[in-house]
This record gives structure tokens, C-alpha cells and sequence, in this order.
């Protein structure tokens, strides 16, 4: 009853075309009783209330359809496909193969439902076996031979067996393709994880860093009182500390298998519209020591934001107070520092160089990075 609640009008208004179908069918048919080998006669309106049944049982139980249109099946044995002697034995002759009546089709369209609807096949195996069974005892009582076991035999496979098959693999492979949509979407999910602990890294890691570069400059000014320049060491090592943090909290987002996927996919956290003279300007205003090299009126590679913004922030968490020269041309972008002139403010192991470098990679250039005289270089060269 449940599931006939759950109908709507128009699956309802689809159950009684499907009916009225069937029912003309079965009228079609003619109002001569439907005779089977023991000589059980059953007439058409009795055919047309089981038809309904069926009906009603097919959406949501379409094995129970199957088994009420049980005196549709393949059992007219004097109708079906005669064979021929050009390729069948001499001494079977006029054999019927898949024998139906017109109503059969709607018996074929259930079971094919119940293989494609149904999650279990112990049921349908049940099924089979009963209706296996019925031709079984329909040969014997007939007390024919060898014919029309062949008939029974392929009226079983081409009316239930095949049909629910058919359905059982139309199902299997609608399922794989659902998983494999669910698949495609965790992997796109994983990539978007990948590439927003990439940008935190590179937007927030270096704000934080740039904060901690002006509190180690208020640190060493001139004039502090002792509380005040106390006050600045631990801003300069809060920072040091919130930095360490979100790199672990980067660890748990960043996927290493996932995170070169599509590196280049989705808007940057980072300021809208901020170029590499504003990202230098921004580091200054921070009181870091930034010299910019570049000619104006060649355009910057497209990484180069990305490649400077990685550069000033190591330089800020591992060289702190040292002076920064980032060199632009169209096809190499440097960032070089000089050695460091208070303590460090960050723990080596960070994954910035590691993402820069897939982020290069996949771009078609090449990244080194590494000391260079007393200080350390980022260099990288784009096709």
C-alpha cells in the first residue's frame, strides 16, 4: 500500500494506458478460451483482471508481475518460430523455437524490469526455477520428445532468462557509471581542497609573514621601553607560530596525490588585481628592504606573481631584515636575498617551493632554488 501511495498522477495516468494496452491485447486475442496442456480453460475477463493485477504489482514488484502473467508465457506450443532442415537435424522437423502469443512482450518487458529494478537475484533465480518446473511438467504431461523439450527450452531462455539478464546489465552498468560520476566529483572536490590550501599557503603564509617582518623591525627600533619591545618579540614569534600552524592545517587539506591535478584552476585567494609592483609595494610598506628590476613595458610571465609572492615570503620567514632583489624579464623571474640579519621566524619544511615548482612544471618551465653566495636564490625560466 505504501508504494501505491507513493504513485503520482502521472505513473498512475502511465499504469492505465499500460493496461488498457494490455487489455486490448488480450481481447485481440480472441474470447476462445486459452487452453495449456492439462485442458484449463480461462477466458478473457479473468485474463484482464490478472492483466490489471499485474499492472498495479509491476512498478514497484516486477517479478511479481512476471509471475502473474504466468499464462502469457512461452507455453503455446503450436505458435513461435518454425525451423528450418538446412540447419536443423533431418529428423526433427518443423520444430517450434520461442513460442508466444502477442501478450508474451509485455512478459518479456517485466522481466527484463525485474532484472533491472530488482538489487537481489536469489528471488529471481526462484522464479526461474518454478517456471523450469512448469515447461518440465507441461513436456511430460504432453509425453512429447525430444521437439518440444527444445521448445520449452527456448521459450524459458528468450521470454525470462535473456530479458532479465539484459535488465541485471543495463543495471550493473548504470551503477558503475554512478560511481564513477561520484568518483570524478571527490576527485574534483580533492583538487579544489588542493588548490585552496595552495593559495592560503601563498596569501595568508605570506601575510603572516610580512607581519612578522614589521614586528621584528619594531623590535629593534630605537627609543622602545623594555614592555614594548617585549611586546613586539612576541608578536614577531606569534606570527612565527600562526605560520607554523596553518602550514599544518595546510596538511590536512593539501592532497600531494591531487594537488598538481589542475593547478592552475580557480580564482586565486590572493587581492583581486594585485600585480607584481603592488605585491613588492605591499612587502615595503611592511618594512621589508624590496628592490624591483624589471622594464614596464614588457609584460611580466604569468607566473610571475606567484614566483615573486613565494620568494618574498621565504626571504620574510628565513631571512628576516635581509635586502630582496626580484629581477622580471618575459621569461625568468628571480628573487634573490642576502643573508639574514635577525633570527629566523620559521621552521624549514614548508610545501610552498614544493607546489611552485608543479605549478612551473606544468606550465613547461623549470625551477631552481637554493643558496647563492651568502644568501639564497628563486629562480625560475618559462617557455
Amino acid at each position: 500500500m505504501k508504494h501505491l501511495r507513493r504513485r503520482t498522477r502521472a505513473q498512475w495516468t502511465r499504469d492505465l494506458l499500460l493496461w488498457l494496452l494490455l487489455s486490448a491485447v488480450i481481447a485481440a486475442m480472441g474470447a476462445d478460451p486459452v487452453t495449456d496442456a492439462t485442458g484449463f480453460a480461462v477466458r478473457t475477463g479473468p485474463l484482464v483482471a490478472l492483466a490489471g493485477a499485474a499492472v498495479l504489482a509491476g512498478r514497484p514488484w516486477p517479478l511479481a508481475a512476471v509471475l502473474l502473467l504466468l499464462p502469457f508465457g512461452p507455453w503455446r506450443f503450436d505458435m513461435g518460430l518454425a525451423t528450418s532442415t538446412l540447419v536443423w537435424p533431418e529428423h526433427l522437423p518443423h520444430v517450434k523455437i520461442i513460442p508466444f502469443q502477442p501478450v508474451t512482450l509485455f512478459v518479456v518487458w517485466y522481466a527484463y524490469l525485474a532484472g533491472r529494478r530488482m538489487r537481489g537475484t536469489g528471488p529471481a533465480l526462484a522464479a526461474f526455477a518454478l517456471l523450469v518446473v512448469i515447461g518440465a511438467g507441461l513436456v511430460v504431461a504432453r509425453g512429447a520428445g525430444l521437439g518440444l523439450w527444445i521448445t520449452v527450452t527456448t521459450g524459458l531462455l528468450a521470454v525470462y532468462a535473456v530479458p532479465y539478464l539484459l535488465g541485471l546489465l543495463r543495471r550493473r552498468l548504470l551503477q558503475q557509471r554512478e560511481q564513477a560520476r561520484l568518483s570524478a566529483a571527490a576527485r574534483a572536490r580533492l583538487r579544489e581542497r588542493a588548490r585552496i590550501a595552495r593559495d592560503m599557503h601563498d596569501s595568508l603564509g605570506h601575510d603572516l609573514a610580512l607581519i612578522a617582518v614589521r614586528a621584528a623591525g619594531l623590535e629593534m627600533a630605537p627609543g622602545l621601553d623594555p614592555a614594548q619591545v617585549r611586546a613586539a618579540g612576541e608578536l614577531r614569534v606569534a606570527a612565527a607560530e600562526a605560520t607554523e600552524r596553518l602550514r599544518q592545517i595546510i596538511g590536512l587539506l593539501r592532497d600531494d596525490d591531487e594537488a598538481g591535478a589542475d593547478a592552475d584552476a580557480g580564482p586565486p585567494l590572493a587581492p583581486v588585481g594585485e600585480d607584481v609592483a603592488a605585491l613588492v609595494e605591499r612587502a615595503r610598506a611592511s618594512g621589508m628592504p624590496v628592490t624591483l628590476r624589471r622594464d614596464p613595458s614588457v609584460p611580466a610571465p604569468a607566473l610571475a606573481r606567484a614566483v615573486v609572492q613565494e620568494g618574498l615570503t621565504n626571504a620574510a620567514k628565513h631571512a628576516p631584515g635581509a635586502p630582496v632583489t626580484v629581477l622580471l624579464s618575459p621569461r625568468r623571474v628571480v628573487v634573490r636575498n642576502g643573508p639574514p640579519r635577525s633570527r629566523p621566524t620559521a621552521v624549514p619544511g614548508g610545501l610552498g617551493l614544493t607546489g611552485l615548482d608543479e605549478r612551473v612544471r606544468l606550465a613547461g618551465g623549470t625551477m631552481t632554488a637554493g643558496p647563492s653566495g651568502d644568501g639564497y636564490e628563486l629562480a625560475v625560466e618559462l617557455p
